[in-house]
């Protein structure tokens, strides 16, 4: 089942994610990534293409568990109007995946056929030699718009 759900959910790198967002209008980023994160680290700014980022915690702040409502919550975002393609990103890329899989999941059991990707660097990449983030790969050392609160 896992080879199945993995072979449904594709990857991409920030740069590709960015380009299918500003020619497919009904493209969504998903940040699965904690509240503290949002704030401290940054979100990626949808604004030049007229979209936000939707915000759903995959894990939550401090104790980093599995948000049991994940699936409900995000539901919840798409409304009535599912995407034809939905974008995960995390930090790093294995949470986001972990999203992705678990949304394909659900959206394929309930008959739904959605393009799923995930971001595979992250928002803030690996980590560099001197252990920092943002500067090897990801949303942030590509250079693409993000913002900070």
């Amino acid at each position: 089942m896992n080879e199945h759900l993995s072979a449904i959910v594709d990857e991409a790198t920030p740069e590709d994610a960015w380009n299918a967002l500003a020619i497919d209008d009904d493209a969504v980023l998903v940040d699965v990534r904690s509240r503290p994160e949002w704030s401290f680290a940054g979100m990626p700014d949808l604004s030049e293409l007229g979209r936000e980022v939707w915000t759903v915690e995959w894990q939550t702040w401090p104790d980093m568990t599995q948000n049991l409502g994940f699936l409900t919550d995000l539901d919840a975002q798409m409304g009535e109007e599912v995407p034809s393609r939905m974008f995960f990103l995390c930090r790093a890329g294995p949470r986001s995946l972990a999203a992705a899989r678990a949304t394909a999941k659900q959206l394929h059991a309930r008959g739904i056929n959605v393009h799923i990707t995930n971001v595979a660097e992250g928002f803030e990449g690996a980590q560099n030699d001197s252990g920092q983030r943002g500067k090897l790969n990801g949303w942030k050392a590509a250079g693409l718009p993000w913002r900070q609160s």
